[in-house]
Order: C-alpha cells, then structure tokens, then sequence
C-alpha cells in the first residue's frame, strides 16, 4: 500500500535528519497517514512533525520543513506541501490513479487484499446462542459483525476458522428438556404442569406438537427421565437445524459448529482442569472447586465445579478455550458476545494467561442491544407469535441486504435502533439502497454499451482529467486501506461508510460525465473507470455479506 511507504520513506527522512545532527530525540513515535478531510490539502498527510516537536525542542512547523528537505524522492507522489501547524500533505500523481484501473480489473476479485495477516491462524467465534430457542434480532447483530470481521480477515492474510459454540449441556439444557416434555404430554391430552423458570415461549407448543404428530406417545410410555432425555435430544436438534437455516438466510455459515458436551466426552475438560490443578490456581472450599483468579489481580475467585459435582459454565469456558488454545493452536482468538457478559472477559483473560498464552491473543467484542422500531414505534412482540421478534422475521420482511448493512453501520459497543420502515424503503434515505443502486446502475450502463456495439479495448485511462473521474478514482485506491484498518482495529462499520463515500462518488461521477460519448478513447476509458468501480463496490459488498445486484 502506498500509505506504508510514505510512512516509511518519513521515518526514513526523520532518522537521515537526526543522523546529520538537524534535530535530536531519543524515540520516535509512530508515524501515521491519515486521508484529509480536505482534497485541497493532498490524497496522504501526516502529523508526525506535530507529534515529534516537543521531543527536538523546535516547532512542528519548522520540523515539517527539516522532515520534508529530506525527504527522497517518491515514484508515486507528484508534490510534497506543508500546512499549519505543521502538516505535510502528500498529492499523488494522476498516473498512479489512471493505474489503479487495470490493477483492479485484473484482480480477479481480490482487489483490496492486504498481507498483514502473514498466514498466521485466527479464529472467530460468534452466534454461539444456546440451542434452546429461536435466534433473536440481537443474535443477529453479532452474526454480521463475526461473519464481516472473518471476511475481511481473510481478506487480510490470515488463515481464518469461523466457529459456533453449541451449548448443548448444562442446565438450560435440561430446563429445556423439562419444558419440552411437559408441552409435549399436554399436547396429548395429559394434565402437566411446566417447570418453574421453563420455556414458555410457543415455538415449544409447536415442537411438541409436531413430535407428537411425528411420534405420537412414544414418549411418553418411557420412564420420565428417558422421555424428557430423548425429547431434549430431538427439540435441540430441530432448533439447531432450524438456527443454521436463520444464519444462512443472513448469509452467515461456520466452518466448524463446536459440541459443549464434546468437552467432557474427548478430554478437553480434564486436561484443562489438571492444567489448572498443577499450576495452582485451583482450590477446594466450602464444598466446591474455585479458580483462584484472584492470584491473577481478579477481584474474586470464580466457581468451576458446584458442591453437587456439576461442572460451572465457567468451568466449560476454561476447556473450550484451552481447546482454542493448547489443542489446536491458534495465534489468535476473536469471541464475539452479547453485552450482558461484559464483565465476565478480565477472568477469560486470566485463564489465557494460566494455558501459557499471551493474554492479549484473546480478543472479545460484545454486541450492544438492538431496539426494533417501526418508524417512531418500538417493536416490542412479534405479530405472528407474540413472542420476541426472531431474527427470521426481520430478515424475512427486511431482506438479508439492508439487515447486515443496518447491522454494521454502527460499532458493536453502542445500542442501536433498527427502523423496519427506513430499511425498506427503496429511496436514497435508506443507504443499502443507495449503495445497491450503484452497482445496478453501473451494470446497466455497461449492459447499454454492449446493445451499442461498443467493443471493450485497451482503453486509454491518461483521458480521465474531470475532476468528478479523479475524485472517484480516489475512493477506490482507499479498499486496500479500509481492509487494512478493519483488521487492525476488528471495527467493520468502516466498510459501510466505504460502500456509501464510493456509491456517493460514482453517483456524482454519473451525474456529470456521460460514460458513452461521441469521442470512442473517452468512452472506452470512462467504461473502464464504470467496470473498476462495478469491481470495487461488488468486493466491498462482499465483504459485508451484502449481495451486489445488476437489477434494482
């Protein structure tokens, strides 16, 4: 990218100033390119000299002037400027833009790639909702957000396994069992009452009607204890199918979906317990093995197994992740959760630190609550079942395109509002839309060319000086740089507002360049400046989950 080289041709020139005695200073912070807000200040510009002033005791102003007098040349910039208080703005040479065009078009759809991740193995795991229910609307804000941050690591180098964590032990396991089967006798005509705290929701009515129907009383002529088994087997089945049929409607699929029961079947669990157990962070009291966290600067202990011999959720936590960690080896670990287990990430921290790990290769991102709303309207139940809306019925009246775009916009830490009206309207407010109609315009125009007769040749892209053509071709020499930067900071809501600012600029470029003209040079360059950016905004789209339409 050539943001890393301008950084390195800077570092280069603020160390060849030291080296001649202009200035003097002992570290030199990180030098940062950043895009002005401003086209009239350049396409690159840095604020090191302002960073670094107080250090050689000299104005940033007077500092950007040394930095910039050594400063070797650079292929790809044709001016260097300096601004107050001390900026030093780079402009790029129309030639580096006018070769970005054949560099996309032969991409092969990878344009945008970044090598960053160096091969080096992540994994990401998302969703991960117990298999007792229904995937809600929340679920499905974290879907998109583990599904995108994937996508673009991989785009970004790294060799990436998409993981769901099914819990399919414990004791929402058997709450669930319990609710089940008493759905399911009453479904028969029998007189049971429901468990207190069960599952009152009625997608268990219509399991249990739909065992019945399938098994009649099969059930219940077993012992209790068999019959409530056998039915938490097939009800956590059924959700689980029906959970991987919601995901794939968003356009959400996993590599690996990971059995919580595997744990204790294949040796995780004991294996993680003794490796706690010989490193001495674990201790019995009060009837109950503890982790004694607070060894590690925690503020209390945690529970791993209760008095009455059952394994914690805590305690399945330590052996997934020494899993994650110890069996097969992964260099990094992405868990996306809801923001109610906020405050459980400083203990998972503490046990990456007990596996020998760097504490720091965990990596949890929680996802704030979604407020469904119909314009002003909060949606508080569904209409066709009374309960919660599901993430199904949203994708179903919404479609899977403005859900993961509306998903990403905003970073996972703050709460959100989702406006089902705004999302379905077909108009330049809803911004999915608007970036959708895009690259259906753009298909339309080269669909147009062909009925013409215009005939794809080696354009020459040297024509394109309108400032509207140049200015778009700014936008798309920023994907690999947006990659970059959603993989360093795992903040995908960038890739939203990429989408726009190029749907933006190809709509201004539209508006005032006619792409088929008189003159065959100019509409065979303007055709493949209108191709890259069909390029562009399809692999950025991608990226998102978000399909690229030829119709609108």
């Amino acid at each position: 990218m050539l943001r890393l080289k301008l950084a390195e041709s800077l570092r280069d020139a603020i160390h060849s100033a030291q080296e001649s005695g202009d200035i003097t200073f002992t570290t030199l912070p990180e030098v940062v390119i950043e895009r002005p807000q401003d086209p009239a200040h350049g396409d690159f510009a840095s604020g090191i000299a302002l960073k670094l002033a107080r250090s050689v005791r000299t104005s940033p102003l007077q500092l950007a002037h040394i930095i910039v007098r050594r400063l070797q040349p650079i292929d790809e910039i044709a001016s260097v400027s300096i601004a107050a208080p001390g900026f030093i703005n780079f402009a790029v040479k129309h030639d580096w833009l006018f070769e970005l065009i054949p560099t996309i078009l032969d991409s092969a759809g990878t344009y945008g790639n970044v090598a960053v991740g160096g091969g080096r193995r992540v994994q990401v795991e998302f969703v991960s909702a117990n298999p007792t229910g229904p995937l809600h609307v929340g679920h499905g804000r974290g879907a998109v957000l583990g599904s995108t941050l994937a996508n673009v690591l991989d785009a970004a180098g790294y060799e990436v396994q998409r993981e769901y964590y099914l819990n399919d032990t414990g004791n929402q396991i058997r709450t669930f069992g319990k609710s089940l089967y008493a759905r399911y006798l009453q479904a028969l005509g029998d007189d049971m009452q429901m468990p207190a705290e069960g599952y009152l929701g009625g997608y268990v009515v219509d399991l249990a009607r739909s065992i019945v129907d399938a098994h009649g009383r099969r059930f219940a002529d077993m012992p209790e204890d068999e019959g409530t088994q056998a039915l938490s087997d097939i009800g956590t089945a059924m959700l689980t199918d029906a959970i991987r049929d919601d995901l794939a409607a968003l356009n959400v699929e996993f590599d690996q979906w990971f059995s919580e029961k595997s744990l204790y079947q294949n040796g995780e669990y004991a294996e993680a317990m003794d490796l706690l157990h010989d490193g001495g962070y674990v201790a019995e009291r009060e009837g109950a093995v503890w982790f004694e966290s607070s060894l590690l600067g925690e503020d209390k202990d945690n529970v791993l197994v209760r008095s009455d011999g059952s394994p914690t959720y805590f305690a399945s936590d330590v052996a997934y992740h020494y899993d994650k960690f110890v069996r097969r080896g992964y260099d990094r670990v992405i868990d996306i959760w809801g923001a109610d287990h906020q405050g459980h990430i400083p203990r998972m921290k503490a046990v990456v630190k007990t596996l020998g790990k760097d504490p720091e290769q965990l990596t949890v991102l929680t996802c704030q609550l979604v407020t469904l709303r119909r314009g002003q309207e909060v949606v508080r139940a569904s209409k066709r079942s009374g309960d919660v809306v599901s993430l199904r019925e949203l994708v179903d009246e919404v479609g899977v395109a403005a859900c993961r775009h509306i998903f990403l916009a905003r970073s996972p830490d703050s709460q959100m509002d989702f406006d089902i009206e705004m999302a379905k309207r077909q108009s330049a407010d809803n911004p999915v839309y608007y970036v959708q109609y895009a690259h259906a315009r753009i298909a339309s125009i080269l669909q147009n060319a062909q009925e013409r007769g215009v005939i794809e040749e080696a354009p020459d892209t040297s024509l394109l000086n309108d400032e509207a053509e140049l200015a778009l071709l700014r936008v798309l020499s920023r994907l690999p740089e947006v990659v970059d930067e959603v993989a360093r900071t795992l903040e995908p809501h960038h890739l939203p507002y990429y989408a726009q600012e190029l749907a933006t600029a190809f709509h201004a470029f539209y508006k005032q360049c006619r792409v088929l003209t008189d003159d065959p040079q100019l509409t065979q360059a303007r055709l493949s400046l209108v191709n890259a950016t069909k390029v562009v905004l399809a692999r950025t789209l991608g990226l998102m989950g978000v399909p690229a339409p030829d119709h609108m």
